[in-house]
């Protein structure tokens, strides 16, 4: 019988890699990070050295040629340690690189997908506004044909990766703008830090959670942007951004996997050592509730997650309903679990030390970034209206 969550022997194999990984380099720089507020490139770098930063990517282009599920177990396993740094990958490696390598001409690819492979290049997605977030439609930011160039005008908001330290941008992104007067009249564009007309606003700081991944406002005034930089025809990029955002949520709910899953193992254990009344305190029930619950759940929202990443085609569009779904229901599981295992360490569970605090802040996110779980329930409420049967 095949694995749900190894499907094969590299799956298994790129797992075991990443979590020793992940326990050995990643677990250990965490706190300071979160503390700081700041991003590790280092540690990033080391993501391109073992291949993970291409995980999709043909070889061609220096990528490692993997499938969603690959993606999948990444998310995960880094999640477990440090969701914070976990985010800026998943804006490199989804929001960037794949969304380039399954969008791009060939071309352009080659120009830029090797050294986002690699690392030398950091890069980003630009889709949400100061006004337009879950209202992606409703985005101002706009593009406008000037001979061999576009001229691009407004801001982009709370952008992953949008810089690398207070003061310097980002390498490289994917910026959606409008090119037209109808709602889905949206085209992307690749755009680099030093382009004339591209500036870096403000550093969001202060986040309740993910402070170890760097967000900012990008701005653009009267931004030149080559033609040959436009990602895909003009006014056709809501297809490209669609079929990116299916495993843009398939892998934030993996993210969302790896903080409950290291949640539990903490208060399972906690829960075995910790004695009150002259007994561990799992021999209580309301302890008991918290850890078997939370594990149900999760055993729940992990099959789901793999069931639909398994079937999940990079290439394509077409399961919108299920990579919702996955996030819509692992977000909030994950914030719940964290919230449990708080609970079951007490005071212990409110402080840095113990690890359930900084997950429990990073947790919220997921239910906001990458589409909100209002959303998610108003597009599968629309969805599901369509289908005669839902199996």
């Amino acid at each position: 019988m095949s694995d749900l969550f190894n499907p094969t022997d590299e799956h298994r194999q790129l797992r075991e890699m990443v979590r020793a990984f992940a326990e050995r380099e990643v677990e250990v720089q965490a706190h300071e990070f979160d503390k700081k507020e700041a991003f590790n490139h280092a540690l990033f770098l080391k993501l391109g050295e073992l291949g993970l930063l291409g995980i999709t990517v043909h070889p061609e282009f220096g990528g490692s040629g993997m499938d969603a599920t690959a993606a999948t177990i990444v998310h995960e396993e880094l999640s477990a340690v440090d969701p914070g740094f976990t985010l800026a990958y998943l804006a490199h490696s989804m929001l960037f690189v794949n969304n380039l390598a399954v969008n791009g001409t060939p071309e352009q690819c080659a120009r830029f997908l090797p050294r986002s492979c690699t690392g030398d290049l950091i890069g980003g997605m630009g889709m949400s506004e100061p006004g337009a977030g879950t209202d992606v439609l409703g985005m101002r930011t706009t593009a406008v044909r000037d001979g061999d160039h576009y001229v691009i005008n407004g801001a982009k908001m709370w952008i992953t990766n949008g810089c690398i330290n207070d003061t310097e941008l980002g390498d490289v992104f994917l910026i959606y703008a409008r090119t037209g007067d109808h709602a889905a009249d949206l085209s992307s564009f690749i755009i680099e830090k030093g382009t004339p007309g591209f500036s870096l606003g403000q550093r969001i700081k202060d986040k309740l959670g993910m402070r170890a991944s760097p967000t900012a406002e990008l701005v653009f005034e009267d931004c030149r942007v080559p033609a040959a930089n436009r990602v895909g025809d003009e006014g056709k990029a809501t297809l490209c951004m669609m079929r990116n955002l299916e495993i843009e949520r398939v892998t934030l709910a993996a993210m969302s996997l790896g903080i409950a899953r290291r949640c539990i193992e903490i208060m399972n254990a906690y829960a075995s050592d910790r004695k009150a009344f002259g007994q561990p305190i799992n021999r209580f029930g309301q302890i008991q509730r918290h850890i078997a619950d939370s594990y149900g759940e999760f055993m729940a929202g992990r099959s789901y997650v793999y069931h639909t990443s398994n079937a999940l085609r990079l290439e394509s569009a077409g399961n919108r309903l299920d990579s919702d779904g996955v996030k819509l229901y692992c977000s909030t599981m994950a914030k719940n679990v964290a919230d449990r295992a708080i609970q079951v360490l007490g005071g212990y569970g409110y402080v840095g030390e113990y690890t359930v605090e900084r997950l429990w802040r990073d947790a919220k996110l997921l239910e906001i970034g990458g589409g909100t779980i209002e959303a998610h329930q108003k597009n599968m409420t629309r969805d599901l209206s369509r289908l005669p049967r839902i199996l």
